[in-house]
């Protein structure tokens, strides 16, 4: 029971049978880390190609964005022009009324026949234009974003 070491052999080194079950799964073993290693490098792509999708939908994102602010802001200043419009149409009609009961009494008081035309309400028929003669002017640039 000295300093000395005897080696032993393995059952391997000395059977062809257990040589070829090595070698094999020395082969599994390789194809299974160059497996393992595509699979790493297919999920870091994956990654980094969601990563570029999340910058490109935030960007897309930003400009629909701005788009809607732009479009929202338009509408407000339509919006805002339609009520002054409204307003001034609403005292147009009060003074043509006005002018009109003038004329009805002149009419009624002197017995001039005057031709006083009836102011037609829109809230009646609102499927008939008031002016249908008058075109509508609209520019190409109008709904343009």
């Amino acid at each position: 029971m000295g300093g000395s070491r005897q080696t032993v052999s393995s059952a391997s080194d000395e059977d062809p049978r257990y040589a070829m079950m090595d070698e094999k799964k020395r082969k599994r073993m390789l194809s299974n880390r160059e497996s393992a290693k595509r699979s790493r490098m297919k999920k870091q792509k994956l990654g980094e190609d969601l990563i570029n999708e999340i910058s490109r939908l935030q960007n897309s994102n930003r400009e629909l964005l701005q788009k809607i602010d732009f479009t929202t802001q338009g509408y407000q200043n339509f919006a805002a022009e339609n009520n002054v419009l409204m307003a001034q149409k609403m005292e147009l009609v009060d003074r043509l009324n006005s002018l009109n009961f003038i004329l009805e009494n002149l009419q009624d008081t002197y017995g001039v026949p005057l031709d006083i035309p009836e102011i037609p309400d829109p809230l009646l028929k609102p499927w008939i234009l008031p002016c249908p003669l008058q075109p509508i002017p609209a520019s190409s640039d109008m709904f343009q974003f």
